[in-house]
């Protein structure tokens, strides 16, 4: 939908835009100037890492090691090849994630921040708090999860809140690293976002890709003093024309089309508990995961504590007893088995 004055460009023709939902908008401003089903909830797939980044840079320093885990190795989907025991710096994860949409570098960044539960109920926090009411995190990789979902409006909130932080244009306009490997080795990645090298005035931009979530795309571009973003939700798995043409039509009817609406600022600090809340009734399993899991200052009752602590001990106690009567029953097995006659 748009609001055309006189001499404003028309739409890139239907056709061309083959995706369920998509917004472009001037990111200074917040002016949308047209989308298609702006508010349509979709899987985001891997742009919701930069909600991820978004709810993670101002928290991890830079500089700290995080080591690896098999975990991270196991995770499905694209992956920057950590290895397990080795030690990265967060920046170079949040470089492996943002550059090359790494599920691994996500996951190990999430690990460093207290956990996977633990940062996927930050991140909807971090929703709430830009009013993203259409946008539930299930996994920090943007995997697809029970009830994970966005909206191409919601991506474009999210989008204005990152490339307010220098460590995420930093990040994103990144087109080739190199990551550390064993024995003093390095190997090097590159972007997945084809515009950033064929799209003049491109700053960046996280494109994603499942089967049942189809191609996603927000990214931000800049001509001639205009910043302009793009979301695509449920597109061909061929985005980058759609973000093209949205983006050349964007540039040429910024201030010769009405508005069609505006992206909203983020809440007051302090209020985004109360914006949980006043959101249950419209999606419970956000809030729920957004307040079942305490932040590191809260603290349980002491007796709650002392039956957690007795429990693992009483487990830690069945598993070594089982662990000795496998031993047992090992140790007297015959080594040779032949076959029956």
């Amino acid at each position: 939908m748009e609001h055309p004055l006189a001499g404003a460009p028309a739409l890139p023709r239907p056709s061309a835009l083959p995706a369920s939902s998509w917004l472009v908008a001037n990111l200074t401003t917040g002016e949308v100037l047209a989308a298609k089903n702006p508010h349509g909830k979709y899987l985001p797939a891997s742009t919701l890492k930069t909600l991820t980044a978004l709810t993670l840079i101002p928290r991890l320093d830079p500089h700290t090691p995080v080591k690896a885990s098999f975990r991270s190795e196991s995770v499905d989907g694209t992956q920057a090849g950590l290895v397990p025991g080795m030690s990265y710096a967060v920046s170079k994860l949040f470089t492996c994630m943002l550059v090359m949409s790494a599920n691994d570098a996500a996951d190990a960044l999430s690990m460093a921040n207290g956990g996977i539960k633990h940062t996927v109920a930050q991140m909807n926090v971090t929703a709430q708090h830009l009013q993203a009411y259409d946008t539930h995190a299930d996994t920090p990789s943007g995997l697809d999860g029970p009830g994970e979902t966005t909206s191409a409006y919601d991506l474009a909130l999210i989008a204005q809140a990152d490339y307010k932080l220098a460590a995420f244009r930093r990040y994103i306009s990144t087109v080739t690293a190199r990551v550390p490997a064993p024995h003093h080795k390095h190997f090097q990645i590159q972007s997945h976002n084809n515009l950033l090298t064929t799209y003049r005035g491109d700053v960046g931009g996280k494109n994603g890709y499942t089967v049942a979530a189809h191609a996603t795309y927000v990214g931000v571009a800049r001509r001639n003093g205009q910043t302009l973003v793009v979301s695509l939700m449920h597109a061909y798995p061929i985005w980058w024309p759609m973000a093209r043409a949205l983006l050349n039509w964007g540039f040429q009817a910024n201030g010769k089309v009405q508005p069609v609406g505006t992206l909203v600022q983020p809440l007051p600090p302090g209020s985004t508990e109360a914006a949980v809340r006043s959101a249950a009734a419209q999606n419970p399993l956000t809030a729920a995961n957004a307040t079942a899991h305490p932040s590191r200052g809260s603290r349980l009752p002491w007796f709650v504590l002392e039956v957690i602590a007795a429990g693992i001990v009483a487990l830690g106690i069945a598993m070594f007893i089982a662990r000795v009567r496998r031993r047992r029953r090992r140790r007297y097995r015959p080594r040779l088995r032949l076959p029956p006659i």
